[in-house]
């Protein structure tokens, strides 16, 4: 993906919008920024690469799971355009409301945040999808979200410490590692 598509979208959606009221004057840092029930609003320079080796393009198909506030959500929905599809996945109920109500500013019909049912990861009823970004560390690669990637799909996870970018090629499965971060646990 090209840096001007990064840029532009980090220009058109203000991380502030997606910030608890108390928190919006701290949108500017580059750290994640506590939005409650133990999450985080994660660091702009973590969403920049995890969005750079997502490689997003208008019309994709993304899934995004852990969307807490919904400020990757909303960034994703920018790079797909009206003619694209982002759901955002998150388990924590006042975190869905919270996330949905900040994702309705920004009027994209395409993009939407919900619970999943018990139990299920990510959202296989709408799969299979182009991209999949998980903001949450898993301990190892998520089979059921490989499972939910459409061929030539590629997720961006972190597992343990360790960035994985996983692309889904002719049944197989090609995974890179792309240096080292911190995150809250996938549930």
């Amino acid at each position: 993906m090209e840096d001007s598509a990064i840029d532009r979208v980090f220009a058109e959606v203000d991380r502030a919008d997606f910030l608890p009221p108390d928190r919006r004057d701290d949108a500017g840092r580059d750290e994640p920024i506590a939005i409650g029930q133990g999450q985080t609003n994660s660091q702009p320079y973590t969403v920049r690469v995890m969005l750079e080796l997502l490689d997003v393009r208008p019309g994709h198909r993304v899934l995004d799971v852990g969307s807490g506030s919904g400020w990757t959500t909303a960034l994703l929905g920018c790079l797909v355009g009206p003619d694209g599809l982002v759901v955002g996945v998150e388990l924590e109920p006042e975190l869905v409301r919270f996330g949905s109500e900040n994702l309705a500013r920004y009027a994209m019909e395409w993009t939407s945040i919900r619970q999943p049912e018990a139990g299920v990861l990510g959202a296989p009823d709408l799969a299979p999808y182009d991209r999949i970004l998980v903001s949450a560390t898993a301990r190892e690669l998520p089979s059921t979200l490989v499972g939910q990637l459409a061929e030539d799909g590629v997720m961006v996870v972190p597992v343990g410490a360790d960035m994985l970018r996983v692309r889904r090629r002719e049944g197989d499965v090609d995974v890179t590692r792309h240096g080292t971060f911190s995150f809250v646990p996938l549930r």
